[in-house]
């Protein structure tokens, strides 16, 4: 008789790292689909499917306050803040924010936390309450400064600042999950976190369906989508890219989804359209009916809008910087553009959309290589057992 267990049954004798956990996010409600790309929530239900009893923490801090910490890191040196960021960054919001969600886990009985972000991580001011506390990120804040679009307006004493807060926030940790392999070997080499306490477990898709039926990718219809923070995500060196690759292929059309405060930055460009508030249905056929998303971005740490890309048979291209590399195979699956200049980005777009036959080829291998590896489930999975 055949006794080798399969790798359900298998799974199913392994001690999970918990049964009972809280989840956080300082961007809103970490149950909420529309918080951070709907990550927090979607680890949170994918958990659950395995048992585990999810409780959700949203620390906050009133305006009042916030505006007591920049008057202080201001006096302190670190300048005039540029965005909200730079707030959170700071050492002394980090310990607000921890304080919240250790008040709450102990309200709530919960002994293990998973933190979406480190900005309300401080696990040293647990260490005598038995408090557990785990990391799932996307990103630090030396890979993030590397090609923050604010970078050369940081001052040195607010760089060297936030280095410290980070620093201190991976201090006591039970275990680090990353987005991608290249956060974990920031990790290991920049901070010095245990290479035993860091587990790459990718990520899953959002509610974009898989697309199987005809494309023509003759049709040259580029598409970008930026619900926020539209420069950072590439936005207007895409459409300087887009005018000068338009001069050399006239059929060249696209469409940018974007915020209504966006649409100024586009003006009336010949060949691309502005679209907001799109339901959702619309973004999936836009998905659909795409020859290309062109998607420059030039510090977003991972990118969903790729893999929501590639699940619809569209190819992808960005920059050969963070996240995007991993996510397509090093070129396999995407085109990876070397330099943030909208020369080489309206070169990379003419030379793509040359060859629809490769085009095509592309974004079958790459659907099927989302389908394969991105999964909410194989996250939790990996979260709970590696």
């Amino acid at each position: 008789m055949d006794t080798t267990l399969s790798p359900d049954a298998v799974t199913t004798l392994r001690t999970p790292r918990f049964e009972h956990i809280a989840i956080t996010s300082v961007f809103g409600d970490p149950r909420e689909l529309r918080t951070w790309s709907g990550a927090p929530a979607n680890v949170a239900n994918a958990l659950e499917r395995r048992g585990v009893v999810v409780k959700g923490i949203r620390p906050r801090v009133s305006k009042l306050a916030k505006v007591g910490i920049a008057l202080a890191d201001m006096l302190d040196g670190h300048g005039r803040p540029l965005t909200s960021e730079q707030v959170l960054r700071s050492l002394s919001m980090r310990h607000r924010l921890a304080a919240q969600v250790s008040e709450a886990a102990q309200r709530l009985g919960v002994r293990d936390v998973l933190h979406t972000g480190t900005f309300d991580l401080l696990p040293s001011v647990d260490t005598t309450r038995g408090i557990r506390h785990y990391l799932y990120c996307d990103h630090t804040w030396a890979l993030a400064s590397l090609h923050h679009v604010h970078a050369d307006r940081f001052t040195a004493r607010a760089r060297r600042a936030y280095d410290r807060a980070e620093r201190a926030s991976f201090d006591g940790l039970a275990h680090v999950f990353t987005f991608g392999r290249y956060v974990r070997d920031n990790l290991i080499a920049h901070y010095g976190v245990s290479p035993s306490k860091v587990t790459a477990v990718g990520s899953g898709m959002g509610a974009i369906e898989p697309w199987h039926g005809a494309k023509d990718y003759a049709r040259p219809k580029l598409l970008f989508v930026a619900k926020h923070l539209f420069k950072a995500k590439g936005g207007e060196l895409l459409v300087e890219a887009f005018r000068a690759a338009r001069s050399r292929r006239p059929d060249l059309t696209l469409t940018i989804v974007g915020d209504p405060r966006s649409r100024a930055l586009v003006a009336d460009t010949a060949g691309i359209a502005f679209r907001d508030h799109l339901p959702w249905a619309e973004l999936q056929q836009l998905y659909r009916d795409s020859t290309l998303l062109v998607q420059p971005m030039l510090n977003d740490p991972w990118g969903q809008v790729y893999l929501e890309a590639m699940i619809s048979r569209t190819p992808v291209m960005g920059l050969a910087r963070n996240g995007l590399p991993e996510l397509v195979d090093g070129g396999r699956h995407g085109f990876l553009v070397d330099r943030a200049t909208p020369e080489a980005l309206a070169d990379a777009i003419v030379c793509a959309l040359s060859d629809p036959a490769r085009l095509e080829r592309m974004a079958t291998v790459a659907q099927h290589h989302v389908v394969d590896t991105y999964s909410w489930d194989r996250v939790a999975e990996k979260i709970l057992f590696s």
